[in-house]
């Protein structure tokens, strides 16, 4: 756990840095650019990113070419996402040559040092390089950007602190995302996480719970709670002795799910990601017991394999999997499950990709987020001589996708007729005269309402079905 008086001592720093830059932009009209890449804790990440920049005096723009301050949020899960930053800093370097713009790039990508070494040497124009454990120092890294005029390089190779108390700007008003910890300790042979956010660190109870209170008095009505492995919350800490402050009989992470349960306010609660090795049975009893935490539980399976699961270092088989599943189904009414796939591994045969089919039939997923496995640097995975061709795993894609949405398709006629509770999230991006909002299993429903329906928890009869959505009129409203 952190250390308290050093935390407010990091984030007192900070706040003057942040008056500093804002008394140096005072009167400037200074905007910014964000893009996140990755994932929802590269989301919330963001968001942070984006109150420190608001309070530095910047406004938020759409599009790179009005922005004076561009941040890059970075990913390093998929070999697309380094080429997507790239082509970006081609049009960034443009910007720069017109508005003498200010350029940062933070994220996972930032702790892998070939990709430092290669923005140093082909892309000398990059102002701020910072790293997942420096976030909270980017208005110190600005700072010293605009008046030295040098290049900063901010990253830690160690586990970092997880600071509390920075500023914070969120898009959405309706739904949040509170990290609960940071890190993983699993080193599942084609992640590359462990390298870049570091070991598993658990945030206080009393933080988690404060923040999630904080939201519901703002009007926020769904809480994801974030982690690279949530259902290990504080077990590094209750293994280790490492002391952190008892707060509402929070001791696991059964029992935050309990306490954020009673949060008034809040309507929705969800979580990823849970690692299925850790999937204990107080888990299982919490989410059936809370009124307000999702049925719909996100389970990755990787692969249907046993073989490939255990060349993946993930510790389960396709049974021990399988098993968990009719566990939680026995125990959780109206449980929905979600799942991660990862196609063409090295070394998955023909028998291995069928195991995965085996699996996706057997269990019936309402989604299902497939990848085409794709080669990190750094990873066991990377170094693995049976790589499997291209050709093979775009066919095996193609299968499983095949496969997926024909259960979908079935699926979703299932919900015609019924009623669900659909949380109204706002005015539909391709309509303004309909409204959208999710269910519990996260479906997403399209029906005409009222402005005044925003935020709140309706009634919806399904009328009809889609691939990617449903419609649906509202009951008595």
């Amino acid at each position: 756990m952190k250390n308290i008086e050093a935390n407010k001592v990091e984030i007192n720093r900070q706040l003057e840095y942040i008056k500093k830059v804002a008394k140096i932009n005072d009167g400037k009209n200074y905007t910014y650019y964000i893009l996140t890449m990755g994932c929802q804790l590269n989301e919330n990440d963001s968001e942070k990113l984006c109150g420190m920049a608001e309070q530095m005096g910047y406004t938020k723009v759409a599009e790179m070419n009005d922005a004076d301050l561009i941040i890059f949020n970075t990913c390093c899960i998929r070999e697309n996402a380094e080429d997507r930053l790239f082509g970006k800093l081609g049009e960034a370097k443009k910007v720069k040559e017109k508005r003498n713009s200010i350029i940062a790039i933070g994220g996972c990508m930032m702790q892998e040092k070939n990709m430092t070494d290669k923005i140093h040497e082909s892309y000398p124009f990059v102002d701020i390089l910072f790293g997942t454990h420096t976030l909270h120092k980017f208005p110190e890294d600005l700072y010293k950007a605009i008046t030295t005029n040098k290049k900063l390089e901010d990253i830690l190779d160690i586990d970092g602190e997880i600071i509390e108390g920075l500023p914070i700007k969120r898009d959405d008003e309706i739904k949040a995302s509170v990290t609960i910890m940071n890190g993983c300790n699993n080193f599942c042979s084609y992640c590359i996480v462990p390298y870049v956010r570091g070991r598993e660190r658990s945030r206080a109870p009393k933080d988690i719970i404060e923040e999630v209170r904080c939201l519901a008095k703002q009007g926020y009505k769904e809480i994801t709670l974030l982690g690279q492995n949530v259902n290990s919350y504080l077990r590094v800490e209750n293994e280790k002795g490492i002391e952190y402050e008892k707060y509402e009989g929070v001791s696991s992470f059964a029992t935050l799910l309990r306490a954020v349960n009673k949060v008034d306010g809040i309507e929705r609660i969800r979580f990823v990601s849970p690692h299925p090795k850790d999937f204990t049975d107080d888990v299982i009893e919490a989410i059936r017991d809370c009124d307000k935490v999702c049925k719909l539980v996100h389970l990755p399976l990787q692969s249907g394999s046993t073989n490939v699961l255990k060349v993946m270092n993930r510790k389960y088989s396709k049974e021990q999997y399988l098993n968990l599943v009719e566990k939680m189904k026995e125990n959780i009414p109206n449980l929905t499950l979600s799942t991660d796939i990862i196609v063409g591994f090295p070394g998955e045969t023909d028998e291995d990709f069928e195991d995965t089919l085996d699996v996706v039939k057997k269990v019936n997923f309402e989604q299902v987020y497939m990848f085409i496995y794709s080669r990190r640097a750094g990873t066991p995975g990377d170094k693995m001589e049976n790589q499997v061709p291209d050709n093979i795993k775009h066919k095996r894609f193609d299968r499983l996708k095949e496969l997926v949405e024909s259960q979908i398709e079935k699926r979703n006629k299932e919900y015609v007729g019924t009623i669900q509770k659909v949380l109204v999230e706002g005015k539909s991006k391709t309509n303004e005269n309909t409204y959208t909002g999710r269910t519990d299993s996260n479906k997403v429903v399209i029906f005409e309402g009222k402005e005044e329906n925003i935020g709140k928890v309706l009634d919806v009869k399904i009328i009809s079905e889609h691939m990617w959505y449903l419609k649906g009129a509202i009951v008595n409203g």
